[in-house]
Parts: structure tokens; C-alpha cells; sequence
């Protein structure tokens, strides 16, 4: 069939289909770039290449400077709401009152007065029911653990760390064996793609755009090392046989094929003069903090350690421009349920905010990680080409799966497609299905699970040492604060050099 009878909008899938006919015939490894005419891929519906208008349009990371002062946004949770609303119950009742008095405005000319404006609210509060009642005192998941003998105030935070990631055969095996509630994203098929230029160095940040001729498609962003973990089957149930994988950075692009099966990774050489390394290293890194009252000891803990980590990363030999985020979340009964402070490089002005963070509220076991994570990925303004963007998560508690909103599966496929890496710390109290959620969230976005451990693995009380009661083994201890240092030092190390 000659190209003149094939309609635009069938073309790409024959030349798919074509590659792939050619894959099996010659035992080729990789299928014939496509044409230099091949458009770039993006997540609008676009007939030419089939993308399934199902694809999110995920916004790509566009700030260019964070040297402002902290900007604090917040969504009010249902303490709030109610006592707004009771609030303004009392402002109409006196106003009701001040038109019977004499000499006081018409009731026409009141009603035009502006009323007080009221707090927008998250769309996940309009449709909350009224909070449960109390559950019974629990060491984790919001409520105050019982009272104990205060542990000394220089006492440090100890954790370990798991890399699912590099020991993935394990990481299978242990979602095999947790059987709990959770968003379920297949990964059992996965392919790395490494990124290059025609020198030889490693390309971060790159765009990457997956798709199948079914119109299925995922995107990511390559991190400091050039790569990205690849999972087919999380994006398209059908298993398609092969997939066009295309890069493009600084204006650079560059086409290769994925044939599912292949052992060997993926390799991408982005042709053409490469762009021009920075100077420093830039780093966007968002501590997102369970502010719930079961998590006081590990907040007041990060208070104290926070001017350590960020000295200690703005030594590091790329001498990374840093900017800094915070955002803490509680629950839907709570007096906020997300609490979010933009990126800023006032380090005093950071440590103001998150000294004045107080962990309280809470109730059931469950938070709002959803809405949380939602807001980090999505509002949080992240900068643009050329940035390691890190989210350290920080939870002794799993996210609500019991209602609509935001889900947090959606919004690691998202980070990953606009280059994020999450840290998920394991709080004291974290249970089975915590500690599987948080291990997903890190996996798919290339971080790393964290878990903090104590002289006696089920008691916290205990003081730090080196035991845990979460499912993983070969495991070093360090300081929490050095932990973080270190994870991040190995993150921006990954760099080419100069950047």
C-alpha cells in the first residue's frame, strides 16, 4: 500500500505497524526512526497520532525564579467551614437586629451592603458528611499518642532506606504478600530509558512522550542521570506489542521504538549541539508534612533539623540553587485540610513558616494525603527546564480511599511526567497499607522509601536505633537529617558536569 492511499490520520499507525512487522522479521533491535516531519507529541487529542483524549494535560513546570517572600495558600477543612458559617450567622442576626432599630439604614439599602466573603472551598468539603465520632485513642493517624515520658530534645531521628527500584524482583515479591486496599497500577512490566547527547553525556530533564497505536500514552520527565523507569501496562491495559518513544530538550528531539519483551534498555541520543550546562545545579525541594496530632514528635524533630539539611545541601560541591516548600495537610474534620507555602530561597522565612506548623486534629486513621499530594504536584510552583524537583513525604498515615477527590495514583503518574521524585518517610504507627501506598508513590517516581527506626521496633518510645516493623531488609541507619543530605547529594551528583 503506497502512503497516497493511507488517510493522515491512519499513518502513524502504520508506520507502528510496520516497525513492528520488521522487529519480528529481522530480529532487529531497534525499528527505523520515524520522519523528521513526525510532529512532537502532546497530551491534546491529536487525530495524526492517535492520542486517546483520556491523556490528563499535564502542565509542565514553568517557574523561573522562587526569590519571593512566602506565599501561603489554604484549604479550609470543616472545623473552619463550620465555625465561618456560624460566624456569619451571628453578622446577619445583628444585622437583622440594627434594621429594627430607629434610625438605622432601609432594608433595601442593607441588603446592597457587601456581606463578608467567605473562605472558597475545596470541592472535596462541599460533598463531606459531617465527621465521624471519635475513635478510640491510637498511637498513629492523627490522634495524641498517650502520654509518655518526654524524650530528651536533642535526641535524634533515626531511618533506613529501601530502594525498590534497584532491587525490584524484592519490590514484587513484597506487593505480592501485602494484601490491602490500595490504587492498583500495574508496573509488573518495566523498561529503562536512558537519554544521552551525541557526546556521550546524560541528559536530565527531558521531555519523554510513550505512546501505543491505540492511542494509549504515558509521559515522564528524565532525572538528574538521564533516565526514567518506563511501566507499559500502568497506562495501557491492551499490552500493546510496541510503543513510539520520543524525547525532545532545548529544542532537540529525538525518536526511538520500545518492543515490549526487549531485555536490553531503551537508549536515546538527542542529535544536534547540546545545550549549554548551568553553572549551579537548581533544586525545588517540598517538604510534605502529616500535620495531624500523632505526628508531633517527628515535626518538632524536622524544626530543629531543618537548618541543618539546608546548610548541608548548600555545601554540597554543585553548590545547587535551592528553593524550599512546604506544604502540610490534616483531614476533612480538621481546621484546614491542606496548607500550602510556595517555593521560596528566604531560608528564614521558610524556617518561620515551619515554625509556626503545629500538629494537631486528625481523628480516624486515614488523612488527606490525597489532597495533599494533589496540591504539591499540581499548584506548588515547581521550576521550569534544567531542575531537580524533590518532594520529601512525611506521614505515619495512609490517604483516604473512602471517597471521591483526587486519588493519589493519578498524581504520581503525574509527578512523573513533569519530572518529580517523591521521598516517602514512614512516620511512626505507619500500618501495612501506609507503608504499600507510600512504597508505590516512591517506585514509580524513582524515589526512595524511607522508615524511621527505633531501639525496639514496635515501640517508639523506645529512642532511636536500628530496628522497624515495615517488611524490608538490607537496610543502613543513619540520622534522619543525614538520610535526607545524602539522598539528595546522590540526586544532584547524577548531574553532567557544571550542572
Amino acid at each position: 500500500m503506497t502512503q497516497a492511499f493511507v488517510p493522515r490520520f491512519r499513518r502513524p499507525l502504520v508506520v507502528l505497524l510496520c516497525a513492528q512487522l520488521l522487529l519480528t522479521a529481522c530480529g532487529a533491535t531497534e525499528p527505523p526512526a520515524l520522519s523528521s516531519a513526525t510532529r512532537w507529541p502532546t497530551p491534546a487529542p491529536d487525530s495524526r497520532l492517535q492520542v486517546a483524549q483520556t491523556v490528563p494535560n499535564f502542565e509542565a513546570p514553568s517557574a523561573t525564579h522562587c526569590a519571593r517572600p512566602v506565599q501561603t495558600y489554604e484549604t479550609p477543612g470543616m472545623a473552619r467551614v463550620a465555625r465561618d458559617r456560624r460566624e456569619l450567622a451571628d453578622t446577619d442576626a445583628m444585622k437583622d437586629y440594627s434594621l429594627r432599630r430607629p434610625g438605622s439604614p432601609s432594608v433595601s439599602a442593607a441588603k446592597s451592603m457587601p456581606a463578608p466573603a467567605a473562605e472558597p472551598l475545596a470541592s472535596a468539603i462541599a460533598e463531606a458528611a459531617a465527621p465521624a465520632a471519635p475513635a478510640a485513642p491510637r498511637i498513629s493517624g492523627g490522634l495524641q499518642p498517650p502520654a509518655q515520658a518526654p524524650r530528651p530534645a536533642n535526641e535524634p531521628v533515626t531511618a533506613g532506606m529501601v530502594d525498590d527500584n534497584a532491587d525490584f524482583s524484592e519490590y514484587l515479591a513484597f506487593r505480592g504478600r501485602t494484601q490491602v486496599v490500595h490504587r492498583e497500577r500495574d508496573i509488573s512490566a518495566r523498561y529503562l530509558l536512558q537519554v544521552r547527547d551525541a557526546r556521550g553525556a546524560v541528559v536530565p530533564d527531558a521531555e519523554v512522550a510513550v505512546q501505543a497505536a491505540n492511542g494509549a500514552a504515558m509521559w515522564a520527565r528524565t532525572d538528574a542521570g538521564g533516565r526514567a523507569w518506563l511501566h507499559p501496562n500502568a497506562f495501557d491495559k491492551a499490552q500493546s506489542p510496541v510503543y513510539e518513544v520520543t524525547v525532545r530538550r532545548n529544542g532537540r528531539q529525538s525518536t526511538a521504538f520500545l518492543q515490549r519483551g526487549q531485555k536490553n534498555a531503551v537508549d536515546v541520543v538527542l542529535d544536534g549541539k547540546p545545550g549549554a550546562v548551568p553553572a549551579r545545579a537548581r533544586l525545588d525541594l517540598v517538604f510534605l508534612i502529616d500535620a495531624t496530632g500523632s505526628m508531633d514528635d517527628e515535626i518538632a524533630k524536622l524544626k530543629t533539623t531543618l537548618r541543618t539539611i539546608a546548610d548541608q545541601v548548600a555545601k554540597l560541591p554543585s553548590r545547587p540553587d535551592t528553593c524550599f516548600g512546604l506544604v502540610a495537610y490534616r483531614d476533612r474534620s480538621d481546621e484546614f485540610l491542606v496548607r500550602r507555602h510556595d517555593f521560596t530561597n528566604d531560608l528564614n522565612a521558610f524556617q518561620g513558616v515551619l515554625d509556626a506548623l503545629r500538629a494537631a486534629g486528625g481523628g480516624d486513621y486515614p488523612e488527606a494525603m490525597n489532597e495533599a499530594l494533589n496540591e504539591t504536584i499540581h499548584k506548588m510552583s515547581w521550576r521550569g527546564n534544567g531542575t531537580t524537583r524533590l518532594v520529601v513525604l512525611l506521614a505515619d498515615a495512609p490517604p483516604h480511599l473512602d471517597y471521591g477527590g483526587p486519588q493519589y495514583d493519578d498524581d504520581m503518574v503525574a509527578a512523573l511526567g513533569k519530572g518529580i521524585k517523591v521521598l516517602s518517610v514512614g512516620a511512626s504507627g505507619l500500618d501495612k497499607q501506609g507503608e504499600y501506598i507510600q512504597r508505590q508513590i516512591a517506585q514509580y517516581t524513582g524515589g526512595r522509601f524511607v522508615f524511621l527506626t527505633y531501639k525496639e521496633a514496635t515501640n517508639p518510645a523506645s529512642g532511636p536505633g536500628t530496628q522497624t516493623v515495615h517488611d524490608v531488609g538490607n537496610y543502613s541507619v543513619q540520622t534522619l537529617d543525614k538520610l535526607i543530605v545524602r539522598l539528595v547529594s546522590e540526586e544532584l551528583g547524577k548531574l553532567p558536569a557544571g550542572g
